[in-house]
């Protein structure tokens, strides 16, 4: 499986990449504008990806933007809901507006406040049965 992290902050970038690599291929971006690259790209090569993990909070386009912006490929792609890719969204931000617009207004999959830690990360993922 393949997955993309979206975090600007380099030890947020790898403690997810220590926690998420027993389970994917992974990828990383630094902010928005990567992820949406990177997207892109894995459609076009006919690899995509499982799941994304992404920041809200980043430089140039943050995780919101480029959240609505993957979603909006999506529909151009024609890809159904069903199939599209997993996306957690985390940050630092324990605001029940953040939270609202992301998960319920812009199509996150999953919510994670930060710190991240391992037994939260794997609920996540179990619950979205990207592992056992």
């Amino acid at each position: 499986m393949r997955c993309l992290i979206v975090e600007d902050d380099f030890i947020s970038r790898k403690i997810l990449r220590e926690l998420l690599i027993p389970y994917f291929d992974i990828e990383i971006a630094v902010d928005g504008e990567e992820a949406v690259t990177a997207f892109k790209l894995a459609q076009e090569a006919k690899a995509p990806y499982d799941m994304i993990c992404m920041d809200i909070m980043m430089p140039r386009m943050n995780g919101t933007d480029a959240l609505r912006a993957i979603r909006q490929m999506e529909k151009e792609l024609s890809i159904p809901p069903n199939l599209e890719v997993k996306v957690v969204m985390t940050t630092a931000l324990d605001d029940p507006k953040t939270v609202f617009e992301n998960y319920y207004n812009v199509g996150a999959t999953a919510y994670i406040v930060k710190p991240i830690s391992k037994s939260k990360l794997m609920r996540e993922l179990r619950t979205l049965g990207l592992i056992e």
